[in-house]
């Protein structure tokens, strides 16, 4: 049999469903860096115009670092508002990672204007406007896939700087996590400051 070509994935499909609802101005949110060993947790919101088609938009994690970068470009271009904003190493160690992501992306999207948000994942605390979760997010709707991609970039740069002030552990190869030659530097050098001390204490 011939093959058929699966349709696209309808990225406003959830958008499209609020707006009926009266929803009108509809954040995603996504975070990244819950995993890393290192470094702070990054968070975004993004407001696209609806309907807006941006070719190879999707999960962030699906995409290649260069392709990241070009859709960084596009996204903070096209979106009609967007923030990223973080969570520190300290209130990581204070309030665990899944409520500093939570409060990472909570800062994002008080700093734009929204009415309705669309959170990646199964949970969240506090918003500041009506929100609903949705599980595999960054690969359903565009804001979250959008808000995926200036999360994760974002982080990445953070996390490049940072190499250059701990050039041992290679924080630009892995972004924190935890690889063999990060754990193998921790081992021989112990843990620097940006390291998140509940995360490395088992490697050293």
């Amino acid at each position: 049999m011939p093959k058929t070509n699966r349709p696209a994935l309808d990225l406003w499909a959830e958008e499209r469903r609020l707006r009926k609802n009266g929803c009108n101005l509809i954040c995603g949110a996504d975070e990244a860096g819950r995993g890393p060993l290192a470094g702070d947790v990054y968070a975004a919101a993004v407001v696209l115009p609806f309907g807006l088609e941006i070719p190879g938009l999707n999960d962030s994690k699906k995409l290649t670092e260069k392709r990241r970068e070009e859709l960084f470009d596009v996204i903070c271009e096209k979106a009609l508002s967007y923030a990223v904003d973080t969570a520190t190493v300290e209130e990581i160690e204070k309030i665990n990672i899944r409520n500093a992501a939570f409060l990472a992306m909570e800062r994002a999207i008080r700093r734009i204007e929204t009415d309705f948000a669309i959170i990646d994942g199964n949970g969240f605390n506090d918003c500041p406007v009506p929100f609903m979760t949705l599980v595999g997010g960054d690969g359903k709707s565009a804001n979250v896939a959008a808000a995926s991609i200036l999360a994760k970039v974002s982080r990445d740069r953070y996390m490049i700087e940072l190499d250059e002030k701990y050039p041992m552990y290679g924080f630009a190869k892995h972004k924190g996590y935890g690889t063999k030659r990060h754990i193998a530097a921790l081992k021989e050098f112990g843990a620097c400051e940006v390291h998140r001390p509940l995360f490395v204490k088992k490697f050293i």
